[in-house]
């Protein structure tokens, strides 16, 4: 992200002799994408980061597609997907395209036998229930109901739980995650009507350095294969590191909603955004001011952008029948809007207390065969009268 962040100890220039206090040099690397013009961060090791003494197989974690081309609109409970020990194995893909995989998960552990590093997407990890700590080898975040996780492709982490009571709503991004451009001024900087600022987002505040060699499993997932690689040191033996590439965590009970005489667009609720889809936090806010407004939204046609809510807690005004862990697809190339009632419902109303993520993506998505497995089939007649 557009941040600068620097913790433990770095040498006063980048590739520097850098010291250990036996006289030995620590190692440094460089953390980056998009060639060597995106967000990077300089790392330095207590060992080489290269030493892999062993590759013991792959397997495939590719969704199995039920839906290629649908124009269907669904509800999933996203409650019924059921809770695995495991967490790469709690991880259900639910809908998906080649930009961005919209994810479940349930774990029941925390991650013990293992460390983990997608090579292929960077992950945004909604909390719905639970808490603990993210570890990585850029430090470590306290995480609770309600945090954005945002962590780039190839950190290495684990997720260590506080309960056994844990979902989260996943999304995988082929492409970077950003704040959004247009609360940025020319330098990088959220600007005054963002409706979040730095001072909100909560970078790693401990770094673990484990100087050990031995034999450490990271499984690495690359194209949808999960490779269990044998490393023959520790992941986590940064001594320090600085830049603008490294996890951070932003609760959605920090988004500040942009509020206005009559019902303001999604846009005005936009969190974060790739150049493949946008997230949108809906939060508890006031409702509009005009004498005559309608604070229900309009019936709209995503004509070319999939809607996908996931609904997180309170009363989402539009919809009947909804409930936490309830998942909407709303396709491109079809209308959609309130549900009947809801428009009548909310005239007179002042303020609302939804709690909601969205996620449009520019592409259609294509539905799994584990959402199948949780698919209200009925949902789109629910606009009949």
């Amino acid at each position: 992200m557009p941040f600068y962040h620097t913790l433990g100890k770095i040498p006063p220039k980048r590739h520097t002799i850098f010291k250990k206090p036996d006289g030995s040099l620590y190692y440094e690397q460089l953390f980056g994408t998009i060639g060597f013009d995106g967000m990077s961060t300089n790392m330095y090791h207590c060992h080489r980061p290269t030493q892999v003494k062993e590759i013991k197989g792959k397997y495939t974690v590719a969704p199995k597609i039920a839906l290629k081309n649908n124009i269907k609109s669904y509800r999933f409970h996203g409650f019924k997907v059921t809770p695995e020990n495991d967490y790469l194995q709690s991880r259900k893909n639910v809908l998906i395209n080649s930009d961005v995989g919209i994810i479940l998960s349930a774990p029941l552990e925390s991650t013990t036998n293992y460390f983990y590093k997608n090579t292929d997407a960077d992950e945004l990890i909604f909390v719905h229930r639970g808490s603990g700590k993210l570890r990585s080898h850029l430090g470590n975040l306290d995480f609770k109901y309600g945090d954005y996780i945002v962590i780039p492709r190839g950190t290495i982490y684990k997720l260590d739980f506080d309960t056994t009571d844990n979902r989260l709503f996943i999304v995988e991004s082929k492409r970077p995650i950003y704040t959004p451009k247009r609360y940025r001024n020319w330098f990088g900087q959220l600007l005054e009507h963002s409706p979040y600022c730095e001072r909100d987002l909560r970078a790693p505040h401990e770094l673990e350095t484990n100087d050990e060699k031995g034999d450490f499993l990271i499984k690495v997932k690359k194209q949808d294969e999960i490779f269990d690689m044998i490393y023959a040191t520790h992941p986590f033996d940064v001594v320090g590191y600085d830049g603008f590439n490294f996890p951070y965590a932003f609760s959605i009970h920090d988004f500040e909603p942009i509020t206005g005489r009559i019902h303001q667009p999604p846009p005005v609720h936009q969190t974060f955004e790739t150049d493949a889809f946008v997230v949108c936090s809906f939060v508890p806010r006031l409702y509009d001011y005009h004498p005559d407004s309608i604070p229900a939204p309009y019936n709209h046609s995503n004509i070319d952008s999939d809607e996908v809510l996931y609904y997180v807690d309170g009363d989402f005004m539009s919809r009947n029948d909804i409930d936490a862990g309830h998942i909407s697809l709303h396709p491109a190339g079809i209308p959609h809007g309130p549900h009947p009632g809801a428009v009548e419902r909310s005239i007179g109303k002042t303020k609302t207390d939804e709690l909601a993520v969205m996620v449009d993506t520019f592409k259609p998505l294509m539905v799994t065969e584990e959402a199948m497995k949780i698919a209200d089939e009925d949902y789109h007649k629910s606009w009949l009268e």
